[in-house]
């Protein structure tokens, strides 16, 4: 299992709209030649940001606009957004394990609930950083190389 490139990409999206948003037009073609994709790939993330009410985007003349303050929106917000997971279950499990075996009649029992920890867990850590944490330590890498 791993999360796509889209949550990063998320990221980076954030990133540059609060670092261009006073010198330039922030647009699809120009995050994805910050990130180095095609700009549909960038409409989607932004249409999928959109949809769960981070961002508001200027249709024609191009123009992103955070929603919130960068302090309320944690990475988990964006994961939400952008990585939904199915069923609530970060992890799916393989379809009907066979119940006449011991280890089949018992693997959710097994795992169920450590698999649902592991999640909670990297879940919570996600709650901790926000885009505000962005904005500071892209400020202080800025700062190191002038």
């Amino acid at each position: 299992m791993q999360i796509s490139s889209r949550f990063t990409v998320a990221l980076h999206i954030f990133a540059c709209v609060d670092v261009f948003k006073d010198d330039y037009k922030v647009t699809s073609d120009f995050l994805a030649s910050s990130i180095n994709t095609n700009p549909v790939i960038i409409r989607k993330i932004l249409s999928q940001l959109k949809g769960a009410g981070l961002i508001t985007v200027a249709r024609g003349t191009g123009g992103i606009t955070v929603n919130k303050p960068l302090e309320e929106i944690t990475f988990f917000d964006v994961y939400q957004a952008i990585e939904p997971v199915e069923n609530g279950s970060l992890f799916h499990f393989h379809d009907a394990p066979n119940p006449d075996c011991p280890v089949g009649r018992n693997i959710h029992a097994l795992l169920d609930d450590k698999l649902k920890a592991i999640q909670d867990a990297m879940e919570d850590e996600m709650r901790k950083y926000t885009l505000a944490d962005l904005r500071t330590g892209m400020k202080e890498l800025l700062a190191e190389q002038e």
